[in-house]
């Protein structure tokens, strides 16, 4: 990754912005949102996977059912009728926009109800959008046929995963897949259009942030979900069985953390498999996450030069090993197709060993590093304190994993990371003013570049934290509000990067 200067950025998922329509979207909020990072001097915007979501999963953006498609949730209705897809009519009551909490029940029922009418309109009459619709049909179709049948699919068979489908379903039968394709035409159609009005305002939003000097940072979860589109039709990239199921799964080993690790049972990719084809299927997974973002951090990077593997049987993740990756081989391709040096920020939290580092020192991939981690020991040789930073690091206050500053400060931290807390900053710490002291820290810090949560930046508590591993209900819910951004915080923000100099 190319960093020129010294710069800054915040953290705030697309669910999160304050839309009129329950959920965060691509419409007049999120170019509202680049407005304030323009004015406020923010050069980044960082975001979480922007992939399909579902109820399973509580809406998860780590967990999806396919690494291309776009998530059709932050498709705006307001975007949908100005570009004649839907009338005010079809639009009817908007959702709340005060809660501070998205309802995913009520959402998807209104939202699904307006792109049954949006589809209807475009079937009815495409006009002009007919001609960049089959161009985006045939630009894409590498990912997107496939994924507008295994959605359909999928509902045919009441969401089941693809490894209980029929056996010509689930083996992809020639036969069968194409008597299902003309079969249900109009609903694949249906899919494949959503798709195509999700990266049509997806495009529009970049091109306004190029317009105002702001570049987008991107998510790629590491592993794909079992019930994937991408495992159902690569199924030799991933170590199965002859009946598709995995024989290994993924997880991390215990640590200080757990005593029993943690198992997250995704299937493990075939790396040698991966290999013969050139890695083909990251190239093209890479290659639509550059286009959609100028820079794309990789999610647990740790396992892109050795993963941890579990038997599936193993219900916890102790008796797992490690497993070489095939690191220099994969990079190098990678820099053959795009070249050096890659857009890349690795996500190198957690115990890290050194071959990981010397991967990220040879092809020039940005660390993380989180100040709500830094107090925890002594205050010499902690690498996430910001005296030990090289400036080719990318500094946090916090993740969407951590809780926040002011939440941390108030719940969870320890007496004894308080008084180092206090002892590195120089003074008494309170609750009023730790999270400008904290993002004041990042900001003054050598790493060239500077995330901020949102939720730090207005200086809100645990109700606003984004997520909480390990636990499976009460994520991702988290939403801003359109007061939250006032003058006030405007100021504070744009003088505290003048000052550190990263405007």
């Amino acid at each position: 990754m190319r960093m020129v200067g010294r710069k800054s950025g915040i953290l705030l998922h697309i669910s999160s912005l304050p839309c009129e329509f329950g959920i965060g979207d691509l419409g007049s909020c999120a170019y509202a949102f680049v407005d304030f990072l323009n004015e406020t001097k923010q050069h980044y915007w960082q975001v979480l996977p922007v992939n399909p979501t579902d109820s399973l999963s509580q809406h998860s953006p780590y967990s999806s059912h396919s690494a291309f498609a776009g998530n059709v949730l932050f498709i705006s209705p307001q975007l949908l009728s100005k570009d004649g897809f839907l009338t005010d009519q079809d639009v009817g009551e908007i959702l709340s926009s005060s809660s501070r909490h998205i309802d995913y029940v009520t959402v998807v029922s209104y939202k699904s109800g307006l792109y049954d009418k949006a589809y209807n309109h475009f079937k009815n009459d495409p006009g002009a959008y007919k001609k960049s619709f089959n161009q985006f049909r045939e630009e894409n179709a590498f990912w997107l046929n496939d994924y507008a049948l295994f959605v359909a699919i999928k509902k045919k068979f009441n969401e089941e995963i693809w490894t209980s489908w029929p056996e010509d379903f689930k083996k992809r039968g020639s036969d069968v897949l194409q008597k299902f394709t003309v079969e249900h035409e109009d609903e694949i159609t249906k899919i494949t259009f959503l798709q195509y009005l999700f990266f049509r305002q997806w495009e529009q939003l970049k091109a306004y942030c190029q317009s105002k000097n702001v570049s987008l940072i991107g998510d790629v979860a590491i592993y794909m979900h079992l019930d994937s589109v991408d495992v159902w039709t690569n199924p030799r990239n991933y170590q199965l069985d002859d009946n598709y199921c995995p024989t290994v799964v993924s997880g991390v080993p215990p640590d200080a953390f757990s005593d029993v690790g943690q198992r997250w049972g995704n299937p493990v990719y075939d790396w040698e498999e991966l290999r013969r084809e050139k890695f083909s299927w990251w190239i093209q997974r890479l290659e639509l996450n550059f286009h959609l973002f100028d820079v794309v951090r990789i999610d647990h990077f740790r396992g892109m030069v050795q993963y941890w593997e579990i038997p599936e049987n193993e219900q916890t993740a102790i008796n797992g090993k490690w497993r070489d990756v095939p690191t220099v081989d994969f990079f190098r391709e990678l820099e053959k197709y795009f070249a050096r040096p890659l857009p890349i920020i690795a996500e190198d939290l957690g115990h890290i060993t050194e071959d990981v580092h010397e991967v990220m020192r040879q092809f020039g991939f940005p660390g993380m590093k989180v100040l709500l981690f830094a107090f925890e020991n002594n205050l010499i040789d902690h690498p996430y304190l910001p005296h030990n930073y090289d400036s080719y690091s990318v500094v946090y206050t916090g993740t969407h994993d951590n809780n926040t500053v002011l939440g941390w400060f108030e719940n969870k931290a320890s007496e004894h990371e308080l008084n180092n807390m206090q002892t590195y900053l120089k003074k008494v710490v309170l609750s009023e003013s730790v999270c400008w002291d904290l993002i004041r820290l990042a900001f003054s810090s050598p790493a060239r570049l500077a995330i901020i949560s949102m939720q730090d930046i207005l200086g809100l508590g645990a109700e606003a934290r984004m997520n909480t591993p390990a636990t499976i209900s009460g994520n991702w819910m988290w939403r801003l509000g359109k007061e939250m951004l006032s003058p006030k915080v405007i100021r504070e923000l744009k003088a505290v990067t003048v000052d550190a100099h990263r405007a």
